[in-house]
Parts: structure tokens; sequence; C-alpha cells
């Protein structure tokens, strides 16, 4: 319940209250939480020190105690009818503000923690072998991409170029820009309190550390990937561009969505145990030129976002405010589910048609591709968890 008149077509509702970094014409960036139609200005009613900042990262900072305080009086503000007079002059119309990068990223790391599409990408690209790596089902596998690339929904992707494969098996590499330009559709998680190098972060501790959930579209280019990765993984294939949602969505309002994660064979290391069921419920829905392509199911995942952050630390690597770590391509079973246009259309031997008529294998210059989610909310309610979106732009 609320005193905000919020329409079925609102983008979040009063009980998600994203964070994110906005600007208005003339003014500076500084944190929001979007609801309804707006954004509501937090620095005048929750305090400049965090809040009239051009990044989420002094309040990510903050930990756990702060974040649960905010967001317990944000839920006050929008509920309670005697707290109006004193937040409407604070509601910015969201159609006048401009979104920015919300958190400024310190490192950043994708995993591969799809079953479905680790063994299709398997298939794909190792038909000779066996589809999941060795490792696979004993850890979550990743790799570290590159923070400075990270950018916010609606950035220009411009495709990239590096050398490729040849024509026939003993043709030279040729250089040039992808011909097989990709999405990965993910869900990102954002590292608030931080941790000292030499430390592991244990399973049950990924609510003391972790702020929120992003949406993330890993470009990729299939091509340069494909034959770069052996023997040391991704490289320039994946480090040009990886776009997040402007709005982080705080673990407290995906409280309904948790589930289950899926049998584990074999049982997992002891550092890996599911301390507390940590599957999320979030159905991804990803749409190319305006057609809907397929719906990933992140339920699925075979390794949750506790069990990674355990993995991430459990050498003893550090966590500092601002990492940003994501799931790898969610993926379920073809075609509805697939979270990539490699398994979509099969490395291109299977074009899909879109609604103008159009066929496609990859991503063209000029194509745009949404990635929205949506996950259960209290009452039986279904949240809105935002979007991430961008537009190919040609090779210069």
């Amino acid at each position: 319940m609320t005193w905000l008149e919020l329409g079925d077509d609102a983008p979040f509702d009063a009980w998600t209250l994203p964070y994110g970094v906005f600007s208005t014409a003339g003014e500076a960036p500084r944190v929001g939480v979007a609801v309804g139609s707006w954004v509501l200005d937090l620095a005048p009613l929750a305090g400049a020190e965090l809040f009239a900042q051009p990044t989420l990262n002094p309040f990510l900072a903050a930990g756990r105690p702060a974040w649960d305080a905010v967001r317990g009086r944000l839920l006050e503000l929008v509920t309670e009818e005697a707290h109006r007079t004193s937040v409407e002059p604070h509601l910015v119309p969201a159609a006048d503000v401009r979104p920015h990068l919300p958190f400024e990223v310190a490192d950043y790391v994708d995993f591969y923690a799809s079953q479905t599409h680790a063994e299709n990408v398997g298939r794909l690209f190792r038909p000779d072998n066996p589809a999941l790596p060795a490792a696979w089902r004993h850890l979550p596998i990743g790799y570290h991409g590159r923070a400075g690339t990270v950018v916010v929904s609606g950035t220009p992707v411009v495709r990239p170029s590096g050398l490729r494969r040849g024509g026939g098996a003993d043709a030279a590499p040729a250089f040039g820009p992808s011909l097989k330009l990709d999405i990965e559709a993910e869900a990102g998680f954002v590292v608030g309190t931080p941790s000292p190098l030499g430390s592991r972060v244990p399973v049950g501790a990924f609510e003391d550390h972790v702020f929120g959930m992003v949406l993330v579209n890993d470009w990729s280019a299939r091509d340069i990937q494909s034959f770069e990765y052996v023997p040391l993984g991704p490289f320039l294939g994946k480090s040009f561009a990886t776009s997040v949602s402007p709005w982080v969505v705080p673990l407290a309002a995906l409280a309904h969505a948790r589930v289950s994660p899926p049998p584990r064979s074999p049982e997992p290391a002891a550092y890996l145990a599911d301390a507390e069921p940590w599957g999320l419920d979030v159905s991804l829905e990803v749409e190319w030129n305006g057609t809907v392509v397929s719906r990933p199911p992140v339920r699925e995942l075979y390794w949750t976002a506790a069990q990674q952050l355990a993995h991430l630390t459990v050498n003893g690597a550090s966590l500092r405010t601002g990492d940003l770590y994501a799931s790898g391509t969610v993926s379920g079973p073809r075609p509805g589910g697939s979270g990539c246009f490699l398994e979509l259309t099969w490395n291109g031997a299977e074009p899909i048609t879109l609604a103008d008529g159009s066929a496609r294998a990859f991503l063209e210059d000029g194509d745009t591709v949404t990635i929205r989610a949506t996950a259960p909310g209290p009452a039986g309610a279904r949240l809105r968890l935002g979007e991430v979106t961008g537009t190919v732009h040609p090779t210069p």
C-alpha cells in the first residue's frame, strides 16, 4: 500500500525501491530511488553525506545496518500518508532525469553458472570433448573482466575488432570487425562491504557483503572469443563492453524470490555448502529490435550468488566496495530459454525471424537489445526489476 499513485505499468513499485544515480538539467548527479514514474531525491530526506554524491559507493561502504535502516525509513516515507507533504517536493519526474552508472566499479568478475549454457557452449566450441569442463560441477568457474568497460544501460556498443579464424582449417586468422556479435543475459551482484586481503567470505555472510542486484548484458564477440579462449579463456571477445541496469535492486526487495537451487552432484566442497537457499526466482526477458525472443530462468542456475562470492574469496582475494560479479549467461531449454544468440540460433545455423520480417543469426549494426526482469514480491505481486538496453554501432 502506498499514497503514491502507481499505474499498473509502473517500472518500480513501492516495495522494490531500487537505488541509482541521476541528474537533471543544470544539476549535479546524486543518489535517488526509483518509484512509480518518479525518482525520489534522497539527499534532502536521508542525508547529504551519503546521497549528495555522484556514486552509490559511500552508501555501499556504510554496510548492512545502514542499508537496512535507510530502506526501513524509505518504506515508511512512501507508504504512510503522514509523510506525503514532506516527500512530494523531492519527487522528480523520471522522464526528466538522466541515469548514470550507479556505482564506481572496483573489479568485475563473470561466472559460468548455468549448466544448460555451459553444455551448449561446450557442444558448439568443443564438439570433440566433453561438454562440461572437468571442474565445472565442483566449483563456480569464472573469469576476470574489465571494470573500465562496464557501462550504464543505453550507452552505445561499438562493434569490436580482433583476430578470428580463417575460412579453412589451414587458413591464416583474419583481423576485422566481429561477424558474430552476441549478448549474454545475466544477473549481476554489487558488493558493498569490503573484506581484508587474505580472508575468506563464507557462504553464510553473503548478505553482509552484497548490497543488491543489477541486470547485466555481457556483450560477446563469439568469433574472436572462440579463436582466443584456449588455453586461458575469454579476453578481447568479452572486454569491450558490459552493460548494467541503472537501478540497483536491494537484496531485501528479493526476499520473496528466494528458492532452493537445483540439486548438485557431486556434493560441493564444504566451503560451497548452502547456508541458506539463495536461488532466485527471477525471470529474464530478452527483446531483439522489439521482438521478445527468449525468457531465461535465473532460478535454474547451478551455482548461487552466495556460492559465487564464497568461491571468489576462498583463496584470500579481497572484496572492495563497488565490486561487480555476474552469473554468466542464464539459459534454460532451447529455444525459449536461451540467454544468448549463440544458443538461440545454434551458432547461426538456425536464424530467427523478428517481427519486422528480418532474419537474424547474430547482431547487426543498428540492432537494439533490451533485457528485462521480474520476480515474485509480497502478497503475490510480481515485481519489475528494471531493464538494461544497448544499441550496436558500427566499427569506426
